[in-house]
């Protein structure tokens, strides 16, 4: 059975994991070293190496199966139920030295029932269990959390675009897959810097051994940001603009604004360009919570990005 690429090529060990700030990988290898660590909170992009960094976590202080609870908080953590069953898992004496709690998308844990009830539990636990929260957007976990995880507070950087090429690119070579470099720069434009989400893209659009530009639909249902793409690096921005803008639904939004800037490129080939489209950028995350409409809101942010 075939393997899914993003986990057959996912660090196994701390030496393996690609740190992009060596004062991180000293900290992370200082909490190995002592077999300890603070309750810690990893924020960051998706498919930056959050969650990849906190299991590596557990599995290098050799932390035994049985003292390990993972949940997520878009899912059954997001619900002020799933508190009874962590007070049960927290309040037993763990088998090692102290037990592990991960909490995935912790940022969508609600903040009026379940992060005050999680503050409680992390203060009230502390010498025999440790809280590992990942997330996307560090502003929508309380500070009482925050304040908890003071000496394990990690922002994980995106790889360098060059970096994240490389990385696709090698995964295509030791799976054998043919591949050109403007095919694979339409899969790191797609989904940069979400390395999990390329490498899934790229294993299911390379069946026959060769890369391919999708034809339908992604994985995510989303083949309008696919044909916009394309359009964008050609200078048509009026028609990429109409496909974004036409398609995107409310729940994008938030997610469209991080792709703007984390294709930069796309905008301006210049630093004084690329400085214009992240100022009109951040206006247009300003103006979605002060705009009715959002396409319009959108539309408005593509507009003044061709201008530049």
């Amino acid at each position: 059975m075939q393997h899914a690429w993003a986990d057959e090529y996912r660090s196994n060990t701390i030496d393996e994991y690609v740190f992009t700030n060596e004062k991180q990988r000293e900290l992370v290898t200082h909490w190995i070293k002592q077999g300890s660590i603070p309750h810690c909170l990893f924020s960051g992009g998706s498919g930056t190496g959050k969650t990849t960094l906190a299991k590596l976590l557990i599995k290098e202080l050799k932390i035994d199966e049985y003292d390990v609870l993972e949940s997520n908080g878009s899912k059954e953590a997001r619900k002020v139920e799933w508190i009874d069953a962590l007070i049960n898992f927290c309040s037993t004496m763990p088998f090692g030295d102290f037990k592990v709690v991960l909490i995935d998308e912790a940022d969508y844990m609600n903040i009026h029932s379940v992060q005050p009830a999680l503050r409680n539990l992390m203060e009230d636990y502390s010498r025999t269990v440790r809280f590992i929260l990942t997330c996307n957007f560090p502003n929508k976990i309380m500070p009482a959390i925050h304040s908890r995880c003071e000496q394990g507070r990690l922002h994980i950087e995106k790889l360098d675009k060059n970096e994240f090429t490389a990385r696709v690119a090698t995964v295509l070579v030791t799976e054998n897959v043919e591949f050109d470099l403007d095919t694979l720069d339409f899969f790191v434009e797609s989904k940069y810097p979400d390395l999990r989400k390329c490498l899934h893209m790229a294993q299911a659009n390379s069946t026959t051994g060769k890369l391919v530009i999708p034809v339908g639909l992604n994985e995510d249902g989303k083949d309008w940001m696919l044909d916009a793409i394309p359009l964008f690096k050609s200078g048509n921005f009026n028609e990429a603009r109409k496909i974004m803008c036409s398609q995107a639904t409310p729940e994008d939004m938030d997610g469209m604004f991080t792709w703007m800037y984390n294709n930069l490129d796309l905008w301006s080939d210049t630093p004084e360009g690329q400085d214009k489209a992240i100022i009109i950028i951040r206006n247009a995350i300003v103006n979605a919570a002060l705009v009715a409409d959002q396409e319009i809101n959108l539309s408005a942010a593509f507009a003044e990005l061709a201008q530049i």
